[in-house]
């Protein structure tokens, strides 16, 4: 599976970005899965349901199957966060898995920047920053993609051997 992370600023594009990527891959019939990272107490679940009374009784995990989806809940409770290629192991092999933040992880990574957001940019101090895609000129090393330019960065994606 090649792995690609998009990250950035609050605000900069980045989720904008990985949407319009994971449409691009899969126009090109390639599998695609992705993972994003929350910084706070995110909850995909909302109180009163079953599932959630099961995992409020004390289930490790509860897994919400349907018809249309299966959403597998996994209550950490005192262990730490699992870091990105853990996550990345749970996965159905795909071709494709687009990472959303996990900006410490050192993954290769497409920053998502915007001149407007009042930031310095990510990858004068990431070194796992293969390309940026922004709104305007950069003084970066490696590719630069206008920010809706998913055609030329998907090309490049699909060259990238270590992606």
């Amino acid at each position: 599976m090649h792995v690609m992370g998009v990250v950035g600023w609050k605000n900069c594009g980045k989720t904008t970005l990985v949407t319009k990527l994971i449409a691009a891959l899969r126009a090109r019939s390639l599998s695609v899965s992705s993972i994003k990272h929350a910084h706070h107490n995110v909850d995909v679940d909302q109180p009163g349901t079953d599932s959630y009374r099961h995992r409020e009784a004390g289930a490790g995990e509860v897994i919400l199957a349907s018809a249309r989806r299966v959403a597998i809940m996994h209550e950490l409770l005192d262990a730490p966060e699992p870091s990105l290629p853990d996550l990345v192991a749970r996965l159905t092999p795909c071709d494709w898995v687009l990472v959303e933040g996990f900006k410490g992880e050192a993954h290769h990574k497409i920053e998502a920047y915007r001149h407007g957001c009042g930031h310095q940019p990510l990858y004068k101090n990431d070194p796992s920053i293969v390309a940026v895609a922004t709104d305007g000129p950069l003084d970066f090393d490696g590719p630069v993609f206008d920010l809706d330019d998913v055609e030329a960065m998907v090309g490049w994606m699909l060259e990238q051997p270590n992606a």
